[in-house]
């Protein structure tokens, strides 16, 4: 975790999770964010990246931070495994300390090894569990045991996604993620917190290959992948004052996928 303080901040804190390569959807996210007035705080985690075939992106969280910086935001870099269940304190702590209290949580963290039915380990399964599911449910808890913001202004922002099928922890731990961040916009009604999840369909962060990127864009109307600028748009209108309105929902920001 980053260990210095940062100047007071004037701006709105937005926490945003899973930041750990700049072309991904919580980089995107957190650059919007930063151009609309926020201050980011960021969580990674370097031995996922590792684990996955893409691999570590060598200096990612100081390139977001500059990018960030472009805009006059404040960012802070949290390194955390959100597998781990005291994590979610250590991050609002260390968000807290650095930046602030935390106006918007959003949270693009994930656990994801494709496997299906028959071969999935019951360790992927419990991991997928751990950060997909468990993680959002502690991380909103924190978030709603510590807002302290004027009512109305703070909001919780999930991703998700649908697919299953021969991914079958990912996506089940996923729809869990869906019911946990959709009772939030009833349970923390008292606080006048938003709670909404988007699922971004099929974004290209350089994770696809060339078959599955030719069928993606096959079965998409607009004959395109998705990017993570089209998530960042939806996300900085939900966190905006106009997004207020909408509340309580799964959000289809794909472009028409079927």
């Amino acid at each position: 975790m980053t260990t210095e303080r940062l100047p007071a901040a004037s701006r709105p804190l937005a926490l945003i999770t899973g930041v750990g390569r700049t072309v991904g959807i919580g980089a995107g996210i957190a650059r919007r964010l930063a151009a609309s007035g926020w201050d980011i705080a960021y969580t990674y985690w370097t031995p996922y990246d590792e684990r996955m075939a893409w691999g570590v992106e060598q200096g990612a969280a100081e390139a977001t931070a500059a990018a960030l910086a472009e805009h006059g935001a404040a960012g802070a870099a949290i390194e955390a495994d959100l597998a781990d269940p005291e994590a979610p304190a250590r991050v609002f702590d260390e968000a807290e300390r650095l930046l602030g209290p935390v106006t918007a949580l959003v949270m693009c963290h994930c656990e994801s090894v494709d496997s299906g039915l028959l071969d999935t380990t019951v360790e992927s399964f419990d991991r997928h569990f751990a950060v997909n599911a468990r993680a959002t449910w502690l991380l909103i808890r924190e978030y709603g045991t510590r807002f302290a913001l004027a009512h109305g202004s703070g909001r919780i922002i999930s991703l998700t996604s649908d697919h299953t099928v021969g991914n079958l922890p990912y996506g089940a731990s996923k729809g869990a993620l869906d019911r946990i961040t959709l009772a939030a916009a009833r349970e923390l009604a008292h606080l006048g917190v938003t709670a909404n999840v988007i699922n971004p369909g099929p974004v290209d962060t350089g994770w696809m290959s060339d078959e599955l990127r030719a069928a993606c864009v096959s079965r998409t109307p607009l004959g395109r992948l998705g990017t993570p600028q089209d998530t960042a748009h939806l996300v900085d209108f939900l966190c905006s004052p106009q997004g207020q309105w909408v509340n309580g929902q799964l959000l289809m920001s794909n472009g028409g996928f079927a």
